[in-house]
């Protein structure tokens, strides 16, 4: 099951990307998964304030900064399961940098936390390059 859920956080804000197309999201995400060997389990998407995903950044991980995702990975072998915290705010902020749309990149922040329930990195140069490649391979299956 994937389930996307907003937090208290965002107030009464909707996005329309998760509003409008969550069956067609959810069999893209099992796409995705399946790319690498994985099935879904049980997913969920927390959409929220930057604020909120500071707050579980500090509390969960022992980090005090900011950031566009947070995944916590309860994958089984070849079945993806996790909860996966996005700062909407943070989304939009990024796609404003890139220049891309804010539906794009909260996207790609789909994919992203996805791959790493699949076990991929992004620490170092290289891992990172590699992320970035496999995320535009997901984006590609979403069009």
């Amino acid at each position: 099951m994937i389930q996307f859920i907003y937090d208290n956080s965002l107030g009464d804000e909707r996005i329309s990307l998760i509003d409008g197309q969550q069956p067609r999201l959810q069999r893209w995400l099992r796409q995705v998964a399946a790319c690498y060997g994985f099935s879904v389990g049980e997913l969920t998407y927390i959409l929220c304030s930057d604020d909120k995903e500071l707050a579980v950044n500090r509390e969960f991980l022992g980090h005090d900064y900011f950031t566009d995702v947070i995944t916590f990975d309860y994958t089984t072998p070849h079945c993806v399961n996790g909860d996966i915290f996005i700062s909407w705010p943070m989304v939009q902020s990024n796609a404003a940098d890139a220049g891309v749309s804010a539906e794009r990149e909260l996207l790609r922040i789909l994919a992203h936390g996805l791959l790493h329930l699949t076990g991929q990195g992004d620490k170092t140069p290289e891992t990172k390059t590699e992320m970035t490649r496999k995320e535009e391979n997901a984006l590609s299956l979403f069009n």
